[in-house]
């Protein structure tokens, strides 16, 4: 999504100053909300950064640095702040790259989901179902491509990311609170079924077929880190349907956000496991950024269960119980993601 500048009335990103106590990625969470009207949890792992001369009203014209984060988009807003000063618009990422001014964010944008993972030729097969019952939208239409050998591994690999995606994608509007929790966490179980059942073709494929394109163990690592991941995402959602957490914190909220993102790397990873030789260096791309995630994502998880501590480690021991519980499986859930790309890594040096 992109808004026109108040001025110029040129194509942008939402973007703003910091503020006071503000974070950098809640302060860009707060300027989407104001100038695009969309509200949603946002990865505090920027996906990198761009520089653009602002003019100021003084006269001056100086050099300013943008930090740029992912946001899952959960709502958009009819009426917002700026909405009579800006018009929104989604665009493809290529016509995103195309409508930008400026060089470096045009190309953080390509490099959001590479047009060339988008372009080849695809034919509907088992994915197209789970792709359209998921409703993963056009980002991720790579997910229709057919595995026309070795059993049918890439294409169950991208059956199962699919699945992930759509379950992370639940876990972060869960995480938001709400109304519809309820529905949320019940499509996270469901995304978790499906999951399981694609696992288990896996596994069954992978004692039946003769040629593998892999090693037989990294295959069953790979399934088994991936399902670890929306495992825990269940097993989140029913730590806070048994407790009835209806509020969580912000740092339970950003590790939620993260959870989205590494979502969303995975799937990207898992079509280029076609081919490990032509798209290694990408590949090492997304499995670096993932690693870095679960780094951030540490920091973030020891900040949240000393705040919990603080706030109610002994005023109310039974609370802080719960968080650190729903704590351990934010943590376990992108500890899942890490371990996936430790996988893809090892498929790398093994084939590239």
């Amino acid at each position: 999504m992109l808004v026109t500048s108040r001025e110029t009335r040129r194509w942008v990103i939402p973007k703003g100053n910091i503020g006071t106590g503000s974070t950098l990625h809640e302060a860009a969470a707060r300027e989407a909300e104001e100038e695009a009207g969309v509200l949603g949890l946002v990865c505090p792992t920027p996906l990198g950064s761009y520089r653009y001369r602002k003019r100021r009203s003084n006269g001056a014209s100086l050099m300013v640095d943008v930090d740029v984060f992912p946001l899952a988009v959960s709502e958009e807003l009819p009426e917002w702040k700026e909405s009579h000063e800006r018009e929104r618009r989604w665009f493809t990422l290529t016509g995103a790259a195309d409508a930008v001014e400026e060089h470096d964010l045009r190309e953080l944008i390509r490099s959001f989901g590479p047009s060339e993972f988008n372009t080849a030729v695809r034919r509907p097969g088992f994915l197209a179902a789970v792709a359209h019952k998921s409703k993963v939208g056009p980002m991720f239409a790579w997910f229709q491509r057919l595995l026309p050998q070795s059993g049918g591994f890439f294409e169950l690999f991208e059956a199962h990311a699919a699945a992930v995606v759509a379950a992370a994608d639940a876990t972060g509007r869960l995480f938001q609170g709400g109304r519809a929790m309820k529905d949320h966490a019940r499509e996270i179980y469901e995304r978790e079924h499906d999951a399981d059942m694609i696992t288990r073709e896996v596994l069954l494929t992978v004692r039946r077929t003769f040629l593998t394109p892999f090693d037989r163990g990294a295959i069953s690592s790979l399934i088994g880190s991936m399902d670890d991941a929306v495992d825990e995402m269940q097993a989140a959602a029913s730590a806070i349907e048994t407790y009835d957490v209806t509020s969580f914190s912000q740092e339970m909220k950003d590790m939620a956000a993260i959870a989205v993102d590494a979502a969303r790397l995975t799937a990207e990873a898992m079509p280029l496991l076609r081919d490990v030789a032509a798209n290694g260096d990408r590949l090492h791309e997304l499995t670096e950024r993932l690693v870095r995630m679960e780094g951030q994502a540490d920091e973030i998880h020891s900040a949240g269960l000393k705040r919990a501590y603080r706030e109610c480690g002994e005023s109310d021991t039974l609370k802080f119980v719960v968080s650190r519980d729903i704590f351990k499986h934010l943590e376990r859930i992108v500890d899942a993601f890490e371990d996936v790309a430790n996988e893809i890594d090892g498929i790398v040096i093994d084939h590239a």
